[in-house]
């Protein structure tokens, strides 16, 4: 899949570049950290390639956060089985927060499913949202460098 949004990002015409890797972050498991590095990799600057990666990571969360939030205020009172995967994201929403599971949730989860879960959970919205943004830039500019750093020694040899 990554390779398939490489192929259609570098497709796109130079200027519309930045749309592909915008699309690419918005989706999970990609989000900013893949979608930077598709980016780079389709020769975007990569502070470019990072800031489309980061706003369409940032767009999707904050639609699925938002839908979650009101959800929850409508059904408080829904009291299903939650999943396997749903009790080990509670547990560590109780043992590190809203701040931890957010900069670290990434290495298991789309950072999408992790905010939604947390709000769910009753999480303040406004602090998961603060938060995911903060995990979401740090990420993307992770991977982008990386992939900067890659391509540069790529260029040298």
């Amino acid at each position: 899949m990554i390779d398939a949004l490489q192929d259609l990002t570098s497709s796109l015409p130079p200027l519309l570049q930045w749309l592909g890797v915008v699309a690419a972050g918005a989706i999970p498991f990609v989000e900013s950290y893949f979608g930077s590095v598709i980016g780079v990799l389709a020769g975007l600057d990569p502070a470019i390639a990072v800031g489309a990666a980061v706003v369409g990571n940032v767009a999707s969360m904050l639609v699925l956060v938002l839908g979650a939030h009101g959800l929850r205020r409508r059904f408080t009172g829904d009291a299903r089985e939650p999943s396997p995967r749903r009790q080990r994201l509670r547990r560590a929403f109780d043992r590190y927060g809203v701040a931890g599971v957010s900069l670290l949730g990434q290495t298991m989860l789309p950072s999408q499913i992790t905010a939604t879960a947390m709000v769910s959970f009753g999480a303040d919205r406004n602090t998961v949202i603060l938060w995911q943004v903060v995990s979401i830039v740090l990420w993307g500019v992770a991977f982008g460098a990386l992939a900067a750093m890659g391509v540069g020694l790529l260029d040298a040899g």
